[in-house]
Protein backbone atom coordinates (compact mmCIF):
# COMPACT_ATOMS: atom_id res chain seq x y z
CA UNK A 1 0.00 0.00 0.00
CA UNK A 2 2.82 2.22 0.87
CA UNK A 3 4.81 1.73 -2.14
CA UNK A 4 1.63 2.61 -4.41
CA UNK A 5 1.09 5.72 -2.77
CA UNK A 6 4.18 6.54 -3.06
CA UNK A 7 4.20 5.58 -6.72
CA UNK A 8 0.85 7.82 -7.05
CA UNK A 9 2.32 10.74 -5.56
CA UNK A 10 5.58 10.67 -7.91
CA UNK A 11 3.52 10.32 -10.68
CA UNK A 12 1.24 13.51 -10.18
CA UNK A 13 4.24 15.09 -9.20
CA UNK A 14 5.91 13.93 -12.14
CA UNK A 15 2.65 15.57 -14.22
CA UNK A 16 2.88 18.87 -12.27
CA UNK A 17 6.58 19.04 -13.45
CA UNK A 18 5.57 18.39 -17.14
CA UNK A 19 3.10 20.48 -17.22
CA UNK A 20 4.75 23.38 -15.96
CA UNK A 21 8.18 22.80 -18.01
CA UNK A 22 5.96 22.78 -20.67
CA UNK A 23 4.16 25.98 -19.94
CA UNK A 24 8.02 27.31 -18.95
CA UNK A 25 9.66 26.65 -22.26
CA UNK A 26 6.76 27.68 -24.17
CA UNK A 27 6.44 30.99 -23.03
CA UNK A 28 10.26 31.76 -21.92
CA UNK A 29 11.78 28.65 -23.53
CA UNK A 30 14.29 27.28 -26.56
CA UNK A 31 11.96 28.89 -29.04
CA UNK A 32 12.84 32.67 -27.18
CA UNK A 33 16.99 31.01 -28.28
CA UNK A 34 17.20 31.46 -31.78
CA UNK A 35 19.66 28.15 -32.48
CA UNK A 36 20.53 29.74 -36.01
CA UNK A 37 23.58 31.29 -36.98
CA UNK A 38 25.28 29.61 -34.37
CA UNK A 39 28.23 28.07 -35.68
CA UNK A 40 26.19 28.35 -38.84
CA UNK A 41 23.63 26.40 -38.49
CA UNK A 42 20.62 27.60 -40.30
CA UNK A 43 17.02 26.86 -39.17
CA UNK A 44 14.12 26.87 -41.50
CA UNK A 45 10.43 26.25 -40.42
CA UNK A 46 8.17 23.42 -42.76
CA UNK A 47 4.86 21.78 -43.21
CA UNK A 48 3.95 18.74 -44.78
CA UNK A 49 0.34 16.74 -44.67
CA UNK A 50 -0.57 12.96 -42.69
CA UNK A 51 -4.38 12.08 -43.75
CA UNK A 52 -5.55 16.14 -44.66
CA UNK A 53 -3.78 16.75 -41.50
CA UNK A 54 -1.11 19.50 -41.77
CA UNK A 55 2.23 18.89 -39.67
CA UNK A 56 4.28 21.97 -38.63
CA UNK A 57 7.74 21.49 -38.12
CA UNK A 58 11.33 22.74 -38.23
CA UNK A 59 15.16 21.88 -39.60
CA UNK A 60 18.10 22.55 -38.44
CA UNK A 61 20.55 22.58 -41.49
CA UNK A 62 24.56 22.27 -40.82
CA UNK A 63 27.30 24.86 -42.09
CA UNK A 64 27.22 23.83 -45.81
CA UNK A 65 27.01 25.35 -49.39
CA UNK A 66 24.21 25.12 -51.42
CA UNK A 67 25.48 22.47 -53.05
CA UNK A 68 25.55 20.06 -49.73
CA UNK A 69 23.62 17.36 -48.70
CA UNK A 70 23.04 16.02 -45.52
CA UNK A 71 22.04 13.02 -43.36
CA UNK A 72 18.29 13.05 -42.23
CA UNK A 73 17.98 12.89 -38.21
CA UNK A 74 13.99 13.49 -37.02
CA UNK A 75 13.60 13.79 -33.18
CA UNK A 76 9.90 12.81 -31.97
CA UNK A 77 8.69 14.84 -28.69
CA UNK A 78 6.98 13.97 -25.49
CA UNK A 79 3.38 13.36 -24.96
CA UNK A 80 1.34 16.34 -23.96
CA UNK A 81 4.89 18.15 -25.49
CA UNK A 82 5.73 19.65 -28.41
CA UNK A 83 8.62 20.48 -30.61
CA UNK A 84 10.37 23.45 -28.25
CA UNK A 85 11.33 20.20 -26.52
CA UNK A 86 13.14 18.56 -29.45
CA UNK A 87 15.35 21.66 -29.81
CA UNK A 88 18.31 21.35 -28.12
CA UNK A 89 18.84 17.59 -29.53
CA UNK A 90 18.25 18.22 -33.14
CA UNK A 91 20.34 21.39 -32.97
CA UNK A 92 23.19 19.07 -31.64
CA UNK A 93 22.31 16.72 -34.46
CA UNK A 94 23.27 19.68 -36.99
CA UNK A 95 26.33 20.82 -35.11
CA UNK A 96 27.12 16.66 -36.00
CA UNK A 97 26.28 17.21 -39.80
CA UNK A 98 22.49 15.92 -39.68
CA UNK A 99 19.31 17.87 -41.55
CA UNK A 100 17.97 17.89 -38.24
CA UNK A 101 13.75 17.46 -38.22
CA UNK A 102 11.76 18.23 -35.48
CA UNK A 103 7.83 18.75 -35.44
CA UNK A 104 4.59 18.83 -33.65
CA UNK A 105 2.60 15.88 -33.63
CA UNK A 106 -0.90 15.78 -34.97
CA UNK A 107 -3.01 16.12 -31.50
CA UNK A 108 -0.10 15.39 -29.32
CA UNK A 109 0.64 18.13 -26.95
CA UNK A 110 -0.33 21.20 -25.55
CA UNK A 111 1.09 24.55 -27.79
CA UNK A 112 0.80 22.56 -31.10
CA UNK A 113 1.35 24.17 -34.07
CA UNK A 114 0.34 21.15 -35.77
CA UNK A 115 -3.28 20.14 -36.89
CA UNK A 116 -5.19 17.50 -35.09
CA UNK A 117 -7.36 16.56 -32.02
CA UNK A 118 -5.91 14.65 -29.14
CA UNK A 119 -9.03 12.35 -29.14
CA UNK A 120 -7.61 11.24 -31.99
CA UNK A 121 -4.10 10.49 -31.32
CA UNK A 122 -2.45 6.98 -30.83
CA UNK A 123 1.15 6.10 -30.36
CA UNK A 124 -0.10 4.25 -34.11
CA UNK A 125 -1.00 7.56 -35.55
CA UNK A 126 1.93 9.64 -34.55
CA UNK A 127 3.76 6.83 -36.40
CA UNK A 128 2.33 7.71 -39.14
CA UNK A 129 2.79 11.21 -38.39
CA UNK A 130 5.94 10.50 -38.64
CA UNK A 131 6.49 8.33 -42.02
CA UNK A 132 4.88 11.40 -43.32
CA UNK A 133 7.75 13.73 -41.80
CA UNK A 134 10.24 11.46 -43.44
CA UNK A 135 8.61 11.24 -46.80
CA UNK A 136 8.67 15.15 -46.49
CA UNK A 137 12.57 14.98 -45.29
CA UNK A 138 13.80 12.63 -48.36
CA UNK A 139 12.10 14.83 -50.52
CA UNK A 140 14.40 17.81 -50.27
CA UNK A 141 17.71 18.34 -51.99
CA UNK A 142 19.37 19.35 -49.16
CA UNK A 143 19.09 15.78 -47.64
CA UNK A 144 20.93 12.19 -48.88
CA UNK A 145 17.93 9.86 -48.61
CA UNK A 146 19.69 6.65 -47.60
CA UNK A 147 20.78 7.73 -44.27
CA UNK A 148 18.86 8.24 -41.49
CA UNK A 149 18.42 8.44 -37.84
CA UNK A 150 15.23 8.50 -35.67
CA UNK A 151 15.48 10.13 -31.92
CA UNK A 152 12.81 9.90 -30.01
CA UNK A 153 11.72 11.12 -26.32
CA UNK A 154 9.11 9.56 -23.75
CA UNK A 155 6.27 8.57 -25.97
CA UNK A 156 8.26 9.93 -29.21
CA UNK A 157 10.63 7.29 -27.89
CA UNK A 158 7.83 4.19 -28.38
CA UNK A 159 6.61 6.10 -31.68
CA UNK A 160 10.56 5.94 -33.51
CA UNK A 161 11.33 2.27 -31.83
CA UNK A 162 8.11 0.81 -33.90
CA UNK A 163 8.86 3.00 -36.81
CA UNK A 164 12.56 1.91 -37.40
CA UNK A 165 11.29 -2.06 -36.68
CA UNK A 166 8.77 -0.87 -39.58
CA UNK A 167 11.74 0.41 -41.60
CA UNK A 168 14.71 -1.68 -40.50
CA UNK A 169 16.47 -1.26 -43.85
CA UNK A 170 16.23 2.89 -44.11
CA UNK A 171 17.41 3.85 -40.47
CA UNK A 172 20.86 4.02 -39.78
CA UNK A 173 20.60 4.42 -36.58
CA UNK A 174 17.92 4.94 -33.48
CA UNK A 175 18.27 7.24 -29.90
CA UNK A 176 15.44 6.26 -27.44
CA UNK A 177 15.73 8.72 -24.78
CA UNK A 178 13.81 7.76 -21.98
CA UNK A 179 11.55 5.79 -24.13
CA UNK A 180 7.85 5.80 -22.70
CA UNK A 181 8.04 1.88 -23.17
CA UNK A 182 5.48 1.35 -20.38
CA UNK A 183 2.57 2.67 -22.18
CA UNK A 184 0.83 -1.25 -23.60
CA UNK A 185 1.57 -2.30 -19.97
CA UNK A 186 -0.12 1.00 -18.29
CA UNK A 187 -2.90 0.05 -20.77
CA UNK A 188 -3.72 -3.15 -19.43
CA UNK A 189 -3.28 -1.77 -16.00
CA UNK A 190 -6.24 0.68 -16.50
CA UNK A 191 -3.86 2.80 -15.28
CA UNK A 192 -2.34 5.94 -17.85
CA UNK A 193 -0.85 8.41 -15.75
CA UNK A 194 -4.07 9.67 -14.32
CA UNK A 195 -6.76 8.26 -16.50
CA UNK A 196 -8.01 5.27 -14.23
CA UNK A 197 -10.59 2.62 -16.25
CA UNK A 198 -11.89 -0.93 -16.59
CA UNK A 199 -9.17 -2.39 -19.71
CA UNK A 200 -12.31 -4.79 -20.12
CA UNK A 201 -14.60 -1.64 -20.98
CA UNK A 202 -12.80 1.64 -21.83
CA UNK A 203 -14.71 4.30 -22.17
CA UNK A 204 -14.96 6.54 -25.51
CA UNK A 205 -13.22 9.47 -23.94
CA UNK A 206 -10.25 9.76 -21.12
CA UNK A 207 -9.01 12.22 -18.98
CA UNK A 208 -5.50 12.31 -18.75
CA UNK A 209 -4.21 14.68 -16.21
CA UNK A 210 -5.68 17.39 -18.30
CA UNK A 211 -5.41 16.35 -21.53
CA UNK A 212 -8.46 14.43 -22.95
CA UNK A 213 -7.64 11.14 -24.75
CA UNK A 214 -9.94 9.00 -27.08
CA UNK A 215 -11.12 5.13 -26.92
CA UNK A 216 -8.21 4.50 -29.57
CA UNK A 217 -5.35 5.71 -27.65
CA UNK A 218 -5.86 2.87 -25.43
CA UNK A 219 -7.12 0.43 -28.20
CA UNK A 220 -3.64 0.52 -30.35
CA UNK A 221 -1.35 -0.48 -27.79
CA UNK A 222 -3.88 -2.35 -24.99
CA UNK A 223 -2.29 -5.84 -27.20
CA UNK A 224 1.23 -4.79 -28.48
CA UNK A 225 3.82 -6.97 -27.34
CA UNK A 226 6.47 -3.93 -26.96
CA UNK A 227 9.62 -5.28 -26.76
CA UNK A 228 8.39 -7.96 -29.59
CA UNK A 229 7.44 -5.11 -31.55
CA UNK A 230 10.68 -2.90 -31.42
CA UNK A 231 13.39 -6.39 -31.74
CA UNK A 232 12.60 -6.18 -35.67
CA UNK A 233 14.94 -3.40 -34.73
CA UNK A 234 18.49 -4.79 -35.13
CA UNK A 235 21.03 -1.92 -36.44
CA UNK A 236 22.56 0.72 -33.82
CA UNK A 237 21.03 1.75 -30.73
CA UNK A 238 21.50 3.94 -28.15
CA UNK A 239 19.53 4.33 -24.97
CA UNK A 240 19.46 7.37 -22.53
CA UNK A 241 17.28 7.44 -19.19
CA UNK A 242 17.38 9.46 -15.80
CA UNK A 243 17.84 7.28 -12.97
CA UNK A 244 15.35 9.43 -11.26
CA UNK A 245 12.46 8.52 -13.28
CA UNK A 246 9.06 8.30 -11.82
CA UNK A 247 7.07 7.97 -15.01
CA UNK A 248 8.98 5.29 -16.85
CA UNK A 249 10.57 3.27 -14.76
CA UNK A 250 14.36 2.84 -16.10
CA UNK A 251 13.72 -0.82 -16.08
CA UNK A 252 12.01 -0.55 -19.17
CA UNK A 253 14.80 0.67 -20.87
CA UNK A 254 17.26 -2.07 -19.24
CA UNK A 255 14.95 -4.44 -20.96
CA UNK A 256 14.74 -3.24 -24.08
CA UNK A 257 18.59 -2.90 -24.24
CA UNK A 258 18.87 -6.59 -23.38
CA UNK A 259 15.95 -7.59 -25.83
CA UNK A 260 18.04 -5.38 -28.51
CA UNK A 261 21.08 -7.09 -27.78
CA UNK A 262 19.39 -10.49 -27.93
CA UNK A 263 18.61 -9.79 -31.58
CA UNK A 264 21.86 -8.58 -33.15
CA UNK A 265 21.40 -4.93 -32.78
CA UNK A 266 24.79 -2.86 -31.56
CA UNK A 267 23.06 -1.54 -28.40
CA UNK A 268 24.46 1.35 -26.05
CA UNK A 269 22.90 2.00 -22.73
CA UNK A 270 23.62 5.02 -20.89
CA UNK A 271 22.23 6.68 -17.34
CA UNK A 272 22.21 10.30 -16.40
CA UNK A 273 22.17 10.37 -12.70
CA UNK A 274 19.66 12.42 -10.92
CA UNK A 275 17.89 13.00 -13.96
CA UNK A 276 13.74 12.20 -14.10
CA UNK A 277 11.89 12.18 -16.88
CA UNK A 278 12.26 14.42 -19.38
CA UNK A 279 15.41 16.35 -18.85
CA UNK A 280 15.07 20.13 -17.95
CA UNK A 281 18.47 20.70 -15.96
CA UNK A 282 21.55 21.72 -18.55
CA UNK A 283 23.96 19.08 -16.80
CA UNK A 284 21.14 16.63 -17.67
CA UNK A 285 20.78 17.78 -20.99
CA UNK A 286 24.48 18.95 -22.02
CA UNK A 287 25.36 15.18 -20.46
CA UNK A 288 23.21 13.90 -23.16
CA UNK A 289 24.23 15.94 -25.68
CA UNK A 290 27.28 14.45 -25.20
CA UNK A 291 26.27 11.25 -25.17
CA UNK A 292 23.88 11.56 -28.61
CA UNK A 293 27.60 13.80 -30.14
CA UNK A 294 29.53 10.07 -29.21
CA UNK A 295 27.08 7.55 -30.59
CA UNK A 296 26.71 9.33 -33.80
CA UNK A 297 30.62 9.98 -34.32
CA UNK A 298 32.14 6.31 -33.15
CA UNK A 299 28.85 4.67 -34.43
CA UNK A 300 27.36 5.90 -37.62
CA UNK A 301 28.82 8.79 -39.21
CA UNK A 302 32.38 7.46 -39.27
CA UNK A 303 31.18 3.71 -41.09
CA UNK A 304 28.89 6.02 -43.25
Amino acid sequence: MIKKTAKAVGVTFGIIMLLLIILLLSLFGFERHDFSNINGIEKREFSCMRDGLEIRGTVFLPAGTDDDSFPIAVVCHEFMANRLFSFPYAYTLAQNGYAAFCFDFNGGGFFSQSEGKSVEMSVLTEKEDLKAVLDFAKKQDYTKKGEILLMGCSQGGLVCALTAAEMQDEISGLILQYPALSIPDDARKGSMIKAEFDPDNIPDRLNCGPMKLGKQYVTDVIQMNVYQSLSGYTGKVLLIHGDADTLVDISYSKEAYQVYQENGADAGFKVIPGAGHIFIKPSHIKLSQKYISEFVNQKILQQS
